[in-house]
């Protein structure tokens, strides 16, 4: 397995509130572990949340007895979600920080991921980019609804607002995915400083090109500042290598 992280504070804001974690190591009793994380608040609040969950959720993932990843990973966002919620609590700077989430194990050809907020998983098979993750957010809700078309002028306009974050209710949901990998599959996860400057075949052409894996990551984040870079940029790139995993 092989993996590229990197973070860039894009071309607009003075300070990177995204946060990331790459190991293609054991982390605990993970295989592997990967996370990425957007903060949200003010100066100090986003860069805080997103460090905070980060760090705590590698820390409560070492410690974990159980053996399921999905269960590790449950308990381990719920934890470090209350924990979040209270040092705002606890501090009027912090007070109404949160911050995004996706977060990753790979085991065999079995990817588990988990996610709250507007930061994404995409999978690219076949040269196309399928994300996995769904959108906690204002406009796909709308979507969903039939009351707003993805793309339209009013869903570019509202597609910041967040309906889910971790820390900023005692209490948070994250959605969970499991997707059987296949050979030469390709695995992507970002902040939506990413995608809110690339479209899908933008990162289909980039991803599936003949660069290396750190050239692609350099390329996802240069083109996004190319392009304004408007907020922070992390990305994460792994190739799971199913057919070494298989013939183990």
């Amino acid at each position: 397995m092989k993996a590229c992280a990197m973070t860039d504070v894009g071309k607009v804001r003075k300070i990177n509130q995204d946060y990331i974690f790459s190991s293609p190591e054991p982390v605990g009793k993970l295989k592997n572990l990967y996370i990425v994380a957007d903060g949200m608040g003010g100066h100090k609040a986003g860069d805080y949340a997103s460090r905070f969950l980060v760090e705590n959720l590698v820390n409560y993932v070492k410690e974990a007895e159980g053996e399921n990843e999905i269960t590790i990973l449950k308990e381990g966002i719920r934890t470090v979600n209350g924990k979040l919620y209270q040092e705002a609590l606890k501090n009027e700077d912090l007070s109404g920080m949160g911050t995004t989430l996706v977060a990753a194990s790979i085991e065999g050809s079995n990817l588990n991921v988990a996610n709250v907020g507007d930061s994404r998983m995409y999978l690219i098979r076949d040269g196309r980019a399928n994300q996995i993750t769904r959108d906690h957010s204002y406009v796909e809700e709308m979507v969903l609804l039939g009351r707003m078309k993805r793309g339209s002028e009013d869903y570019q306009r509202k597609k910041n607002i967040i309906t889910r974050a971790v820390g900023t209710q005692a209490h948070v949901e994250a959605d969970f995915f499991e997707i059987t990998l296949e050979e030469h599959d390709c695995l992507l996860m970002c902040s939506d400083g990413l995608t809110n400057m690339l479209d899908d075949s933008e990162i289909e052409q980039i991803v599936s090109s003949d660069r290396s894996l750190k050239e692609k990551t350099e390329k996802l984040i240069g083109t996004a500042n190319e392009k304004g870079g408007r907020d922070n940029i992390a990305v994460i790139l792994i190739e799971p290598r199913i057919s070494e995993v298989n013939i183990c």
